[in-house]
């Protein structure tokens, strides 16, 4: 299996060189060359796998340079009862009649960024000591990413993360989750902007090759191919679930979505060949991806004009996933995804595919569909999931809620992706219900620990220069 780049660059790589580099120098997206086919057999074959054997299977199909062997024992050193709380790891629950919730979010953060990122952990420590080399990851969060990767890193061998933020644009608990770590390995950076400046730094570092190359740094925001391959995984999951509770033959899924990485994993899903009927993207108000799936414009949105809302890990306005999409719907024009991405964004800020006969068949041979959600309406379906079925959801699974009653269907459940456990947004669940969400106990007065962190202005040379510091 060979992979390459959005935007043409010709060098075809192997899985483990993508794994550790992020972004391909000609600043594009890893993709494979063709994505492996499921047939109705394999699916079969699958069906009953443990999440573990299942996620072996999936991985198999696009990792070939490291031995089975190691893959098989990797898969299941990271997806464990032990570490994931629940021996189905991803459990199916029945709201009402033809909609469900994907519980992705008992892992160590208690977010579905744990999914793919203690695998990635575990790949990075394997792929290092294969090498005998040292990797530095930079990324950036809008709340869940960064402690789902801290935590996955933390004390591994050969790896320090340095994770930029935006200052005071995260709730209490998810920026203690990160601040608290006293890890070495483990550097926070809170910039005073949003997460989009956060996000553009980490990618003008990656332009950057000869710093990029001279300080080994790497990625795991979803940029990162593998972590997007890994999320792939509980769409199968998910999937198969649904369809042994109802008959169905095929299956929906609202995914609430940001930075697209989540819902690209279910296209990704989808072209493989796994009977998905309608992709669902779920915004907030900062609906930069609802607006492209109505009107074919994708339209970024600068720092100001970036909403601070309740469901905060979905403040973003440049969907950086958003890309692998466009490649795929273009058939895959590289030298058009760079214009588009390259000098049309950063020229005009926004770029037109209403008129493109690809985009106008694109909900039906990609399945997608959109909606938002508002700050009123998160409220609204938190009260109404607590009271109808005794559920507690945080506010982007709400997002989720909403969206994915707009789009339901007879013979095809949807599968609402559950991003987080509530008590990462308490006060809005407070707002809603009236009452604090339950605490797990080992975060108990994890808001009152000492922090490490460092705050700083936006300036990509100031992140530089603490790399270099504290590298060397």
């Amino acid at each position: 299996m060979f992979y390459l780049s959005t935007r043409g660059d010709t060098d075809r790589k192997r899985f483990s060189e993508i794994l550790l580099e992020g972004l391909a120098p000609d600043g594009g997206l890893y993709l494979p060359e063709t994505y492996p086919q499921v047939d109705a057999a394999t699916l079969e074959e699958w069906r009953n796998l443990p999440y573990a054997s299942l996620a072996f299977e999936v991985l198999s199909l696009y990792i070939d340079d490291i031995p089975p062997a190691d893959l098989k024992a990797i898969c299941d050193k990271t997806y464990t009862e032990e570490v994931f709380g629940t021996k189905e790891i991803v459990p199916l629950r029945k709201l009402e009649d033809g909609l469900y919730l994907e519980a992705l979010s008992n892992g160590p953060t208690l977010a579905f960024k744990d999914m793919a990122m203690q695998l990635l952990g575990n790949l990075f420590e394997y792929e290092l000591a294969r090498r005998g080399e040292e990797l530095n990851i930079l990324g950036a969060t809008s709340g869940d990413t960064g402690s789902a990767a801290e935590y996955a890193m933390r004390g591994k061998k050969g790896v320090r993360v340095f994770m930029t933020s935006p200052q005071g644009r995260m709730s209490p608990f998810q920026q203690a989750q990160m601040f608290s770590l006293q890890d070495e390995n483990i550097h926070n950076l809170a910039l005073e902007g949003v997460f989009d400046d956060c996000q553009d730094i980490v990618k003008a570092v990656s332009h950057d090759l000869a710093f990029k190359r001279k300080y080994r740094i790497g990625t795991v925001n979803s940029i990162n191919w593998a972590r997007l391959m890994a999320q792939v995984v509980y769409y199968f999951s998910g999937y198969f679930q649904a369809s042994a509770a109802t008959g169905a033959d095929k299956v929906s899924f609202t995914v609430p979505s940001g930075n697209f990485g989540n819902v690209c994993a279910g296209h990704v899903a989808r072209m493989m060949g796994l009977p998905i009927e309608k992709l669902v993207v779920a915004t907030n108000e900062n609906d930069v991806l609802d607006e492209f799936f109505r009107t074919g414009v994708y339209r970024v949105r600068a720092s100001a004009d970036t909403h601070e809302t309740s469901s905060p890990s979905m403040d973003i306005s440049k969907a950086s996933n958003f890309e692998r999409f466009v490649f795929d719907l273009l058939d895959r024009d590289a030298a058009r995804v760079a214009g588009l991405f390259g000098a049309q964004l950063s020229n005009q800020g926004f770029f037109d595919l209403s008129g493109d006969p690809l985009f106008q068949s694109a909900a039906q041979h990609y399945g997608f569909a959109s909606g938002k959600s508002t700050h009123a309406d998160r409220l609204d379906i938190i009260r109404d999931t607590f009271k109808r079925f005794d559920t507690m959801i945080d506010t982007h699974t709400a997002d989720g809620l909403k969206v994915a009653r707009l789009h339901l269907q007879p013979g095809a459940p949807m599968v609402v992706l559950e991003t987080a456990l509530p008590i990462k947004f308490a006060e809005t669940i407070q707002e809603a219900l009236g009452r604090l969400p339950d605490r797990p106990a080992k975060f108990e007065g994890i808001e009152a620990l000492p922090k490490r962190v460092q705050v700083m202005p936006v300036d990509v040379d100031l992140v530089k220069a603490y790399i270099a510091r504290h590298v060397n």
